[in-house]
């Protein structure tokens, strides 16, 4: 390599030394336009353990997430169970939030970043308040306009690259009596932190299992029907056929597992009224299922595109004590006693968390519901048409005449 060459090779090293530099800050830039200390945290002291109470409020909407008797509860939902995963990773991020970048912002500013308290002016954005038990305002913050990071790869959530971009992060401010006029940007989105009452409720539900009978009672007593089957490996049977009457397998194969995986969308007190519910004449699903529990539950009128009204009642009589078996091993004795013990407890369980559920009326997706919408025809095989004799339809021999007689004269 001669010295031209050797010189020209440094050259382009610089360049592409540079420009790389020059990307790379950038990028960075978009984090880092101003000042601050970059990893302090937001909130220096927030007392984590104290809050009992979280308020979240925009121009258009709040909900309170209020413990009650140690249970978080939504109160817009008539202290229906909150969803204590969704409360707990928000209060956890709160206690870690670390800045990226902090900014000092004049009133005429809050608006640009989103940073207006609600109802105090436009520009506002998402109030979020933490109380303690005795109703004490413990800290407040405003989540404000989201840190769009352009270009690049797009989010594994969402949103593109490109000069739409995608979030990254979220302005920050403390409200309240802390407020300052500092304003931080935080790597958190808080993209599911919105006053939606239904998104913090707690989601479990009832579930049946292992369906012995299912019979339901509709308006018009000719559209009621009942399936019942001897075991649970066996097919269901449709109780008290007419003659002409053959139940399609085929379409009461969910049947057995109706109700296995239901789950609803929103909630409402049990004092709503029947006539909008529908609740005052409803359709009735009665449930037994081999393990003693037995539910009933009330369809009522439907709600928007995809929901419908819906009530449950659930009992059960589990046996105290386990059948002993006629040719049982004394060995055997004490783990099938173990097993019988930890069912029945299991059974117990889930029998108290479901009748803490009857208070409630539920709005249900409309396919948690279809199997037991269906009337007693939709269950049927479809008869044949009756094909004609292919005999009777045969032309018939034309009656012979008479050969005429030939008379030569």
């Amino acid at each position: 390599m001669n010295r031209k060459q050797f010189v020209l090779l440094m050259i382009v090293g610089l360049l592409v030394g540079g420009t790389g530099l020059y990307l790379a800050q950038k990028d960075s830039s978009s984090w880092k336009s101003g000042g601050g200390t970059m990893g302090q945290k937001v909130v220096s002291d927030f007392p984590v353990n104290d809050v009992a109470q979280v308020t979240i409020k925009t121009d258009q909407a709040e909900v309170s997430l209020v413990k009650t008797n140690e249970i978080w509860t939504v109160r817009e939902r008539s202290f229906y169970p909150a969803n204590f995963g969704e409360i707990k990773d928000f209060l956890s991020k709160i206690w870690e939030l670390k800045t990226v970048q902090s900014e000092e912002v004049g009133d005429t500013q809050l608006a640009r970043l989103e940073l207006v308290e609600p109802g105090k002016g436009s520009g506002s954005g998402t109030l979020a308040e933490f109380r303690n038990k005795d109703g004490k305002v413990l800290r407040s913050l405003i989540l404000g306009k989201k840190h769009m990071k352009k270009g690049g790869s797009p989010s594994p959530f969402g949103g593109g690259g490109g000069d739409e971009g995608w979030p990254d992060g979220r302005w920050i401010k403390t409200a309240g009596e802390a407020k300052t006029k500092d304003a931080f940007l935080i790597s958190e989105t808080f993209a599911q932190v919105e006053p939606k009452a239904d998104h913090w409720l707690n989601k479990d539900f009832f579930k049946v299992e292992k369906i012995k009978s299912i019979a339901v009672t509709h308006a018009e007593a000719t559209n009621s029907w009942s399936l019942s089957r001897a075991a649970e490996a066996s097919e269901m049977i449709l109780a008290e056929a007419k003659e002409g009457e053959k139940l399609d397998t085929s379409k009461v194969y969910s049947h057995a597992n109706a109700f296995s995986s239901a789950s609803f969308n929103d909630v409402l007190m049990g004092d709503a009224k029947a006539e909008v519910t529908g609740l005052d004449k409803p359709t009735t699903v009665k449930i037994e299922t081999f393990e003693q529990f037995n539910y009933t539950i009330k369809v009522g009128k439907g709600s928007g595109e995809d929901a419908y009204h819906l009530a449950f009642h659930v009992a059960a009589n589990f046996p105290n004590e386990r059948e002993v078996g006629k040719d049982e091993k004394p060995e055997d004795k004490a783990k099938l006693d173990k097993e019988f013990k930890e069912k029945l407890d299991k059974n117990k369980e889930k029998l108290s968390k479901e009748k803490e559920l009857e208070k409630w009326i539920f709005l249900v997706s409309k396919w948690t519901v279809e199997p037991v919408q269906k009337v007693r025809k939709d269950l049927l095989a479809e008869k044949k048409d009756e094909t004609k004799d292919p005999t009777n339809d045969a032309p018939k021999d034309e009656e012979k005449l008479p050969e005429p007689k030939l008379e030569i004269k």
